[in-house]
């Protein structure tokens, strides 16, 4: 969707999508609505009951940092460098109705907040929750939002798999009656901003005692863990790119490297329109001279 907004130097408007809840949140938010002419990547993950759902849930913020890693590619916003990898997430948030979702523990609690919403005229508003997690009732599935947009169908196909075997992982946790992994909010709000600050770079909190690792260490590990389900997926193929990402760097990344060498943001559309071309993520030498990567 494409909202109006205004940027730091000069006036520029954007048309707002056709669809009236978009120009209720506009209405309603003034001017952080404006500001959000950004995307995210949705991934649905069909749920066979809704009694799983939010156990789901709170086991996937448990990761929230590692699915926003390999995806970060907005570092800049009105020609800056933000200094963050996903600026996106910082902005998105401001909407009183994105973030976070509650740690809700069951599907009634949902139901309750949800007639709360009805009632105060919230969901009138917005048409919806924004959570970067949340159910999505009509299709039956976990609607994860959490990934900034990739530039690449590669780099996409990583961040999808990736997201669909945790989901899986942890429905088959409940299966075989082992507890889901979770974690106080407030270290899930950590996460978040690390994630979203330090992207590939994040240090993030792991358990409820507070122990951390390097969220490359992390990845790399989920990637051996959740290798042989990925099989039974047949996503396996797309899961082991996760590494690649790793190797390579993320959207961010390149973006940053880019924009340093060139000192134009333009240079950095340029390369990112490259990627949508190719299907490919480019390192700097190849989105200068055209090239695609060796590895592709």
């Amino acid at each position: 969707m494409g909202f109006r907004r205004t940027p730091l130097f000069g006036l520029s408007e954007n048309p707002v999508s056709e669809k009236e809840s978009y120009s209720e949140i506009i209405n309603r938010t003034q001017y952080w609505g404006q500001q959000m002419l950004l995307w995210g990547t949705h991934v649905h993950v069909g749920i066979s009951h809704e009694d799983r759902v939010w156990p789901i849930i709170n086991a996937l913020m448990t990761k929230y940092p590692h699915l926003l890693a390999i995806s970060a590619c907005s570092p800049g916003w009105d020609g800056l460098d933000t200094g963050y990898a996903s600026n996106r997430t910082m902005l998105y948030q401001q909407l009183p109705t994105a973030g976070m979702p509650y740690q809700f523990h069951d599907w009634a609690a949902w139901q309750d907040y949800m007639r709360d919403q009805a009632i105060s005229g919230v969901i009138n508003h917005t048409g919806s929750m924004h959570f970067d997690i949340r159910p999505a009732s009509k299709w039956g599935t976990i609607e994860v939002r959490v990934s900034d947009a990739s530039s690449n169908l590669r780099e996409l196909s990583a961040i999808v798999a990736l997201t669909h075997c945790l989901v899986v992982h942890f429905d088959r946790m409940i299966d075989a009656g082992e507890p889901l992994p979770i974690l106080q909010q407030w270290h899930v709000a950590e996460n978040k901003w690390r994630g979203a600050r330090y992207g590939m770079d994040a240090l993030v909190i792991t358990s409820r005692a507070t122990d951390e690792r390097w969220v490359e260490d992390e990845l790399a590990d989920l990637v051996d863990e959740l290798t042989p389900l990925a099989e039974e997926l047949g996503c396996a193929r797309e899961l082991q790119l996760v590494l690649e990402i790793i190797d390579r760097g993320a959207g961010y990344e390149r973006q940053r490297k880019q924009f340093q060498t060139s000192g134009d943001w333009k240079s950095v559309v340029d390369m990112t329109c490259d990627e949508l071309d190719t299907y490919l993520p480019l390192v700097e030498e190849e989105a200068r001279d055209g090239n695609s990567p060796d590895s592709a």
